[in-house]
Protein backbone atom coordinates (compact mmCIF):
# COMPACT_ATOMS: atom_id res chain seq x y z
CA UNK A 1 0.00 0.00 0.00
CA UNK A 2 1.23 3.65 -0.85
CA UNK A 3 2.57 5.45 2.33
CA UNK A 4 0.35 8.49 2.61
CA UNK A 5 2.03 11.86 3.20
CA UNK A 6 0.47 15.27 4.90
CA UNK A 7 0.90 18.08 2.23
CA UNK A 8 1.36 20.72 4.77
CA UNK A 9 -1.89 20.24 6.35
CA UNK A 10 -3.50 20.38 3.01
CA UNK A 11 -5.79 17.06 1.79
CA UNK A 12 -3.64 13.89 2.45
CA UNK A 13 -2.05 12.65 -1.19
CA UNK A 14 -0.20 9.40 -1.28
CA UNK A 15 3.47 9.54 -2.47
CA UNK A 16 2.79 8.88 -5.54
CA UNK A 17 0.34 11.82 -6.34
CA UNK A 18 3.38 13.16 -4.35
CA UNK A 19 5.56 12.05 -7.42
CA UNK A 20 3.31 12.86 -10.18
CA UNK A 21 3.12 16.77 -8.74
CA UNK A 22 6.78 17.14 -9.46
CA UNK A 23 6.54 16.07 -12.41
CA UNK A 24 4.47 16.70 -14.65
CA UNK A 25 6.09 17.15 -17.92
CA UNK A 26 5.02 14.36 -19.90
CA UNK A 27 3.12 16.77 -22.81
CA UNK A 28 5.84 18.73 -22.89
CA UNK A 29 8.96 16.04 -23.80
CA UNK A 30 8.52 16.88 -27.63
CA UNK A 31 8.99 20.29 -28.16
CA UNK A 32 9.30 19.91 -32.16
CA UNK A 33 5.57 18.34 -31.94
CA UNK A 34 4.61 20.99 -29.58
CA UNK A 35 5.39 23.61 -32.12
CA UNK A 36 3.36 21.69 -34.66
CA UNK A 37 0.05 21.52 -32.60
CA UNK A 38 0.03 25.27 -31.28
CA UNK A 39 2.52 27.40 -33.40
CA UNK A 40 0.03 29.25 -35.34
CA UNK A 41 -2.25 30.04 -32.39
CA UNK A 42 -2.48 33.39 -31.44
CA UNK A 43 -6.17 34.24 -30.48
CA UNK A 44 -4.16 35.64 -27.24
CA UNK A 45 -1.62 37.59 -28.96
CA UNK A 46 -4.04 40.55 -29.59
CA UNK A 47 -4.98 41.17 -25.87
CA UNK A 48 -1.23 40.83 -25.15
CA UNK A 49 0.10 43.19 -27.53
CA UNK A 50 -2.66 45.89 -26.35
CA UNK A 51 -1.51 45.84 -23.01
CA UNK A 52 2.34 45.55 -24.16
CA UNK A 53 1.70 49.04 -26.34
CA UNK A 54 -0.11 50.67 -23.25
CA UNK A 55 3.22 50.25 -21.03
CA UNK A 56 6.48 50.99 -21.33
CA UNK A 57 9.54 48.49 -19.72
CA UNK A 58 10.27 44.80 -20.27
CA UNK A 59 7.55 42.49 -20.62
CA UNK A 60 8.11 38.58 -18.30
CA UNK A 61 6.33 35.81 -20.35
CA UNK A 62 6.11 32.97 -17.89
CA UNK A 63 5.90 29.38 -19.07
CA UNK A 64 6.73 30.60 -22.21
CA UNK A 65 7.76 27.76 -23.67
CA UNK A 66 8.87 27.69 -27.42
CA UNK A 67 8.24 31.01 -27.97
CA UNK A 68 4.70 31.05 -28.98
CA UNK A 69 4.26 35.02 -28.15
CA UNK A 70 7.31 35.95 -26.80
CA UNK A 71 8.81 35.28 -30.44
CA UNK A 72 6.44 37.53 -32.13
CA UNK A 73 6.15 39.96 -29.47
CA UNK A 74 9.72 40.34 -29.79
CA UNK A 75 9.77 41.26 -33.66
CA UNK A 76 7.28 44.12 -32.62
CA UNK A 77 10.02 45.26 -30.91
CA UNK A 78 9.06 45.25 -27.24
CA UNK A 79 12.18 43.72 -25.16
CA UNK A 80 11.20 40.25 -22.99
CA UNK A 81 12.16 38.27 -21.28
CA UNK A 82 10.88 34.24 -21.47
CA UNK A 83 10.80 31.97 -18.31
CA UNK A 84 10.10 28.15 -18.68
CA UNK A 85 11.01 25.31 -15.97
CA UNK A 86 10.74 23.01 -19.56
CA UNK A 87 14.38 23.15 -20.76
CA UNK A 88 13.87 20.72 -24.02
CA UNK A 89 11.05 23.84 -24.53
CA UNK A 90 13.54 26.83 -23.76
CA UNK A 91 16.23 25.25 -26.21
CA UNK A 92 13.74 24.65 -28.94
CA UNK A 93 12.67 28.44 -28.30
CA UNK A 94 16.94 29.69 -28.17
CA UNK A 95 17.30 27.52 -31.79
CA UNK A 96 14.43 29.30 -32.94
CA UNK A 97 15.59 32.77 -32.05
CA UNK A 98 19.52 31.99 -32.66
CA UNK A 99 21.53 34.82 -35.27
CA UNK A 100 18.06 36.65 -35.41
CA UNK A 101 19.10 39.65 -32.45
CA UNK A 102 15.68 40.06 -31.15
CA UNK A 103 15.59 41.40 -27.41
CA UNK A 104 14.97 38.30 -25.24
CA UNK A 105 16.66 36.47 -22.71
CA UNK A 106 15.73 32.87 -22.34
CA UNK A 107 15.42 31.93 -18.78
CA UNK A 108 15.27 27.96 -17.18
CA UNK A 109 13.51 28.69 -14.12
CA UNK A 110 10.39 28.08 -11.36
CA UNK A 111 7.79 30.17 -11.90
CA UNK A 112 7.11 30.25 -8.43
CA UNK A 113 10.60 30.85 -7.62
CA UNK A 114 11.07 33.77 -10.04
CA UNK A 115 15.19 35.06 -9.32
CA UNK A 116 15.01 37.19 -12.50
CA UNK A 117 17.21 40.55 -11.76
CA UNK A 118 14.71 42.93 -13.16
CA UNK A 119 11.22 43.68 -12.95
CA UNK A 120 8.56 44.25 -15.28
CA UNK A 121 5.99 46.02 -16.27
CA UNK A 122 3.70 43.57 -18.03
CA UNK A 123 3.91 39.75 -16.97
CA UNK A 124 1.69 37.31 -18.53
CA UNK A 125 1.35 33.33 -18.67
CA UNK A 126 -1.54 31.98 -21.40
CA UNK A 127 -1.99 28.70 -22.51
CA UNK A 128 -3.80 27.65 -19.31
CA UNK A 129 -0.74 27.46 -17.88
CA UNK A 130 -2.27 28.44 -14.41
CA UNK A 131 -3.58 24.83 -14.40
CA UNK A 132 -0.13 23.60 -13.83
CA UNK A 133 0.18 25.20 -10.07
CA UNK A 134 -1.74 22.10 -8.72
CA UNK A 135 -1.79 23.15 -4.40
CA UNK A 136 -3.15 26.27 -2.81
CA UNK A 137 0.82 26.67 -1.86
CA UNK A 138 1.91 26.80 -5.21
CA UNK A 139 -0.97 29.32 -6.47
CA UNK A 140 0.22 31.37 -3.93
CA UNK A 141 3.97 31.43 -4.43
CA UNK A 142 3.40 31.44 -7.92
CA UNK A 143 1.18 35.28 -7.38
CA UNK A 144 4.31 36.42 -4.79
CA UNK A 145 6.29 35.65 -7.14
CA UNK A 146 4.99 37.84 -9.94
CA UNK A 147 4.56 40.24 -7.78
CA UNK A 148 7.91 40.57 -6.75
CA UNK A 149 8.82 41.20 -10.00
CA UNK A 150 6.49 43.60 -11.27
CA UNK A 151 6.82 47.52 -10.75
CA UNK A 152 4.04 49.25 -9.13
CA UNK A 153 0.99 48.89 -10.49
CA UNK A 154 2.06 46.69 -13.34
CA UNK A 155 -0.11 44.25 -14.63
CA UNK A 156 -0.41 40.71 -14.67
CA UNK A 157 -2.41 38.53 -17.59
CA UNK A 158 -3.55 34.66 -17.26
CA UNK A 159 -5.82 32.15 -18.34
CA UNK A 160 -7.16 29.32 -17.19
CA UNK A 161 -10.21 26.66 -18.38
CA UNK A 162 -13.28 27.71 -16.45
CA UNK A 163 -14.44 24.36 -14.49
CA UNK A 164 -17.67 23.16 -16.23
CA UNK A 165 -19.29 20.62 -14.02
CA UNK A 166 -21.50 18.83 -16.26
CA UNK A 167 -17.81 18.28 -18.13
CA UNK A 168 -15.78 17.50 -15.22
CA UNK A 169 -17.04 13.74 -14.65
CA UNK A 170 -15.19 11.42 -12.05
CA UNK A 171 -14.64 9.12 -14.76
CA UNK A 172 -14.62 10.21 -19.01
CA UNK A 173 -12.98 7.95 -21.83
CA UNK A 174 -12.91 8.86 -25.57
CA UNK A 175 -11.60 7.87 -28.38
CA UNK A 176 -10.92 9.21 -31.95
CA UNK A 177 -8.93 8.32 -35.19
CA UNK A 178 -6.80 11.08 -36.86
CA UNK A 179 -4.29 12.34 -38.89
CA UNK A 180 -1.63 14.33 -37.05
CA UNK A 181 1.00 17.28 -37.73
CA UNK A 182 3.20 14.85 -38.61
CA UNK A 183 0.45 13.13 -41.48
CA UNK A 184 0.69 9.94 -39.15
CA UNK A 185 -2.86 7.91 -38.65
CA UNK A 186 -3.19 7.84 -35.31
CA UNK A 187 -5.77 6.52 -32.77
CA UNK A 188 -5.89 7.85 -29.82
CA UNK A 189 -7.91 6.61 -26.47
CA UNK A 190 -7.82 9.74 -23.54
CA UNK A 191 -9.27 9.04 -20.37
CA UNK A 192 -10.05 11.88 -17.43
CA UNK A 193 -10.73 11.42 -13.93
CA UNK A 194 -11.74 14.28 -11.83
CA UNK A 195 -11.36 14.22 -7.88
CA UNK A 196 -13.55 16.92 -6.65
CA UNK A 197 -11.81 17.09 -3.42
CA UNK A 198 -8.39 18.59 -4.82
CA UNK A 199 -9.77 19.88 -7.50
CA UNK A 200 -7.87 17.89 -10.11
CA UNK A 201 -8.33 16.41 -13.41
CA UNK A 202 -5.76 13.56 -14.43
CA UNK A 203 -5.75 12.91 -18.03
CA UNK A 204 -3.97 9.94 -19.69
CA UNK A 205 -3.85 9.91 -23.23
CA UNK A 206 -2.51 6.90 -25.52
CA UNK A 207 -1.80 6.98 -28.88
CA UNK A 208 -1.50 4.39 -31.41
CA UNK A 209 0.35 5.20 -34.64
CA UNK A 210 -1.22 3.16 -37.51
CA UNK A 211 0.60 1.85 -40.47
CA UNK A 212 -1.60 2.45 -44.45
CA UNK A 213 -2.82 -1.23 -43.37
CA UNK A 214 -4.42 0.08 -40.12
CA UNK A 215 -1.54 -2.13 -38.06
CA UNK A 216 -0.49 -0.31 -34.89
CA UNK A 217 3.42 0.20 -35.37
CA UNK A 218 4.02 2.30 -32.35
CA UNK A 219 2.08 3.45 -29.12
CA UNK A 220 2.80 6.87 -26.85
CA UNK A 221 1.55 7.54 -24.05
CA UNK A 222 1.67 10.54 -21.55
CA UNK A 223 -0.57 11.86 -18.76
CA UNK A 224 -1.07 15.68 -17.16
CA UNK A 225 -2.90 16.83 -14.23
CA UNK A 226 -4.90 20.01 -14.34
CA UNK A 227 -6.18 22.14 -11.06
CA UNK A 228 -9.80 23.83 -11.99
CA UNK A 229 -10.64 26.80 -9.52
CA UNK A 230 -13.88 28.53 -9.60
CA UNK A 231 -14.33 32.25 -10.46
CA UNK A 232 -15.01 33.59 -6.52
CA UNK A 233 -12.53 31.44 -5.55
CA UNK A 234 -9.76 33.14 -7.72
CA UNK A 235 -10.93 36.47 -7.00
CA UNK A 236 -10.33 35.66 -3.39
CA UNK A 237 -7.00 34.49 -4.37
CA UNK A 238 -6.12 37.23 -6.60
CA UNK A 239 -6.94 40.03 -4.28
CA UNK A 240 -4.86 38.16 -1.53
CA UNK A 241 -1.63 38.39 -3.22
CA UNK A 242 -2.17 42.30 -3.74
CA UNK A 243 -3.79 42.12 -7.14
CA UNK A 244 -6.82 43.81 -8.64
CA UNK A 245 -8.75 42.67 -10.85
CA UNK A 246 -8.91 45.35 -13.80
CA UNK A 247 -11.31 43.01 -16.19
CA UNK A 248 -12.03 39.37 -16.37
CA UNK A 249 -13.10 38.31 -19.88
CA UNK A 250 -14.64 34.95 -21.34
CA UNK A 251 -12.26 35.08 -24.42
CA UNK A 252 -9.20 36.49 -25.59
CA UNK A 253 -11.90 38.73 -27.80
CA UNK A 254 -12.48 40.55 -24.33
CA UNK A 255 -16.25 39.16 -23.92
CA UNK A 256 -17.56 39.56 -20.56
CA UNK A 257 -17.70 35.98 -18.52
CA UNK A 258 -21.28 34.58 -17.95
CA UNK A 259 -22.92 31.17 -17.89
CA UNK A 260 -21.67 28.54 -20.03
CA UNK A 261 -18.15 30.49 -20.32
CA UNK A 262 -15.21 27.98 -20.93
CA UNK A 263 -12.41 30.37 -19.93
CA UNK A 264 -11.31 32.75 -17.61
CA UNK A 265 -9.34 35.51 -18.35
CA UNK A 266 -7.59 37.92 -16.11
CA UNK A 267 -5.86 41.77 -16.47
CA UNK A 268 -4.44 42.74 -12.69
CA UNK A 269 -2.83 45.00 -11.76
CA UNK A 270 -0.27 45.20 -8.58
CA UNK A 271 -2.08 46.66 -5.93
CA UNK A 272 -0.04 46.49 -2.38
CA UNK A 273 3.00 45.23 -0.62
CA UNK A 274 3.04 41.27 0.71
Amino acid sequence: MAKSINLKGSLKLTKHALDIFENNMEKYNDPEYYDLQYQNYLKDFPLILEWAEKINGEIIDLACGTGRLTIPLAQKGFKLTGVDINEGMLDRARKKTRNTNLPIQWELQDCTKLKLNKSGSLIYMTGNSFQHFLTNEAQNNLFQSVHAHLIEEGIFIFNTRFPILSELAIIDESKRTYVDKRMRKVTEYEVDSYDPLTQILTSTSTREILNDQNQVVSTEKDRILLRYVFPMEMERLIEQNGFSILYTYDSWNKSPIQKGSTELIYVCQKSSSL
